[in-house]
């Protein structure tokens, strides 16, 4: 891969590993080639955003693209990490669409139904058949990682960082699907924790932290990109929450208002609840799922209840931690260059 320009050279690894699997599957008969080929497709296109963060970081210290056979399998890895988690709240959502064609389990619904199979039997099969593909992913993204040209040491520190990452993201998503079937709303610190750990680690800090490690950044580096990751990752996802309630349908890529529509219980939501409009606030959230009068009924609301105005403030007293991280000593100018602009990234997503 000498020579490839970074995304090019991410695309070769992951499409190594898909290949893989694919010339595996044919072997195994039945619907298990079928299988290959939706993972394939899930993990195909995408902005490549967490492996882009590895080579960021990497060149950031020095790193030289031509010289770390390494880089681009363990920046695979994180995309396929990315793509197995998205496949499997997918499930968890009850999803069959994303992006507009079917998901894994969506092409396994239609494959059941085929195949003579009824509602019942065909969601089985697809949920099935995404779990699955979600499972050959993670298994694809932690064996880019053992078999990288790598030192004891150092793939040993990857694979804590991976581990980190499962982890936390594992105990988020379950503190955010058990808070949206709780009789009563979380406190706000609980939602915003489960925001935290759904992503901020996979998708920033343990990327981030992954080429500096790669480079052979010192210990006191790693340490504020693990903790300027997070808070990267925390502004990125309350952004989304902002999106998700009040964005556009070009920045949501869904309908406009489509939290509000779905009654997710995001940090937007506990802020509003800590207001005197809530109830207010609360009985338009009820409504919402009937349509637009009643989604942008409960945008109304939450605008005057502050919500937004106290999430808005969160970002900014977030990024500013992060521009502020970046100024440390540990950090190499170019390092440092790379937190701002990633924190100017996200401030500009703000609807």
């Amino acid at each position: 891969m000498i020579g490839l320009a970074p995304r090019a050279a991410i695309d070769l690894a992951i499409g190594d590993a898909l290949g893989r699997v694919r010339n595996r599957a044919e072997s195994l008969g039945g619907g298990f080639p079928a299988l290959a080929g939706a993972v394939s497709r899930a993990a195909g296109g995408g902005k490549r955003f967490r492996p882009a963060l590895v080579t960021a970081a990497f060149e950031s210290f020095g790193g030289d693209l031509d010289e770390s056979p390494a880089l681009y399998p363990v920046a695979a890895a994180f995309e396929l990490l990315h793509t197995a988690f998205v496949i499997h709240d997918d499930v968890i959502d009850h999803d069959t669409v994303r992006r507009g064609v079917p998901n894994v389990s969506g092409e396994f619904r239609t494959r059941a139904r085929r195949n003579g199979a009824d509602p019942a039997g065909a969601a089985l099969l697809g949920d099935a058949a995404a779990i699955l593909a979600g499972d050959l992913l993670l298994h694809e993204a932690f064996r880019l990682v053992a078999l990288a040209d790598l030192d004891a040491a150092t793939r040993a520190h990857l694979f804590d960082l991976f581990d980190d990452a499962v982890l936390v993201s594992a105990a988020g998503e379950l503190a955010d699907v058990e808070h949206s079937v709780a009789a009563d709303l979380a406190e706000p610190g609980a939602i915003l924790d489960a925001t935290y750990n759904k992503t901020a680690i996979y998708s920033f800090s343990a990327p981030l932290e992954a080429g500096a490690v790669l480079a052979g950044a010192p210990h006191d580096a790693q340490i504020v990109l693990h903790g300027a990751g997070g808070r990267l990752g925390l502004a990125y996802q309350l952004v989304d929450d902002l999106i998700g309630a009040f964005g556009s349908r070009e920045q949501a890529g869904r309908e406009a208002g489509v939290d509000l529509r779905e009654s997710k219980r995001t940090p937007l939501v506990a802020l509003a609840r800590e207001s005197a409009l809530w109830p207010r606030v609360s009985d338009a959230l009820a409504l919402a799922h009937t349509g637009p009068i009643a989604v942008r009924e409960a945008q109304r609301v939450l605008e005057e209840s502050g919500a937004r105005l106290r999430l808005r403030a969160l970002i900014d007293e977030t990024l500013d931690e992060v521009r502020a991280a970046s100024h440390e000593e540990a950090l190499t100018p170019a390092a440092g260059v790379l937190l701002r602009e990633l924190a100017d990234g996200i401030e500009g997503r703000v609807p």
